[in-house]
């Protein structure tokens, strides 16, 4: 049947009509809230090319995420700035640093909130890569054991999520093996499956003070051309025995995140980043767009095109709509 028997605005006529028959929603507790650790005390300092986004001592942070799960936003990830840095990031495997201190505290207060911690080198290594360097390369197989001891450090605080976004081959395998042979059955792992060698991490390389001191990260973050690749690579991590995967960034790979969906079925997690973030609020600070709207819209394809968690710095602002959601 064609029109004028079938008329799809019927569908369309009111707000209550729109939301009965609306097919994807967004809701606060699928949402993680990326957060900024630092040594100190006392310590928000805005982040220039975040708005909105700081850099938080323990203290402050355990703040922010009671106001966040007051909200309705369940799952923080964790990203920590050494004080000190060195060749092969010992503070991102230190019991006492800043990250560990950070998982201890939120869980001793706030023991509702799910803590993820990203699991990575470098926020902590002098040259800024994300793994152990020798001759100006990256050596995969040196690093693994060091992702290893930082997951195993990061769960023994409380960690609910362990979250390895650099990229090496095989660290999916080694840190499921050090959780499970230290008693961490039961935490689980959300790998960054299909990260690809993106242009829209600026922001976030400024926030964590982790841009690479030389070349790039093109020998182990995806190409962006690829897509088969990202298949490849949610598959393997889903082998080695990880829990969920991730695509990230999100906006620019949709696609991606549709094609890990239907092939595997597994829960897929799309990480909305700094860069994405950041266009979006330049453009609303000139009022070229409507900045919730726009933020609701970007979350929304998201979550349409397949991702059931989102990463994202607008967590906060969403939750705030979402309280109070309009048609």
């Amino acid at each position: 049947m064609t029109y004028p028997i079938v008329r799809m605005r019927r569908n369309r006529r009111t707000p209550q009509i729109r939301a009965l028959v609306r097919e994807t929603r967004i809701s606060a507790d699928k949402l993680v809230y990326p957060l900024f650790v630092v040594e100190g005390h006392g310590v928000k300092t805005p982040i220039a090319s975040m708005p909105g986004c700081f850099h938080f001592s323990v203290d402050m942070l355990v703040n922010e995420c009671r106001e966040v799960l007051a909200l309705g936003v369940n799952h923080v990830i964790l990203f920590g700035i050494p004080a000190q840095k060195d060749a092969f990031g010992k503070s991102g495997y230190d019991e006492h640093g800043v990250v560990p201190r950070a998982i201890a505290a939120l869980k001793r207060d706030l023991p509702g909130l799910c803590v993820w911690a990203d699991v990575c080198l470098c926020e902590y290594t002098s040259h800024g890569h994300c793994g152990v360097v020798e001759n100006q390369v990256v050596n995969n197989d040196k690093t693994l054991p060091l992702l290893a001891e930082a997951a195993r450090v990061y769960a023994a605080a409380g960690a609910d999520i362990i979250a390895p976004s650099d990229m090496m081959d095989g660290r999916v395998d080694a840190i499921r093996a050090v959780l499970d042979d230290n008693g961490f059955s039961d935490v689980a792992i959300c790998a960054y499956s299909a990260k690809y060698a993106s242009a829209y991490y600026g922001p976030f390389r400024e926030a964590a003070c982790s841009a690479p001191g030389f070349g790039d990260r093109k020998s182990y973050q995806m190409d962006p051309a690829n897509s088969d690749e990202a298949i490849r690579e949610v598959a393997l991590d889903l082998d080695e025995g990880a829990d969920m995967v991730m695509v990230k960034p999100a906006l620019a790979y949709l696609d991606i995140v549709r094609r890990v969906k239907d092939e595997f079925m597994v829960p897929v997690v799309a990480y909305n980043v700094s860069g994405e973030y950041a266009m979006i609020k330049a453009a609303a600070a000139n009022g070229w767009i409507d900045h919730d709207k726009v933020m609701m819209e970007t979350l929304l394809s998201m979550h349409r095109a397949g991702a059931d968690v989102i990463i994202t710095y607008f967590a906060k602002d969403a939750a705030r709509l979402l309280v109070a959601p309009r048609a």
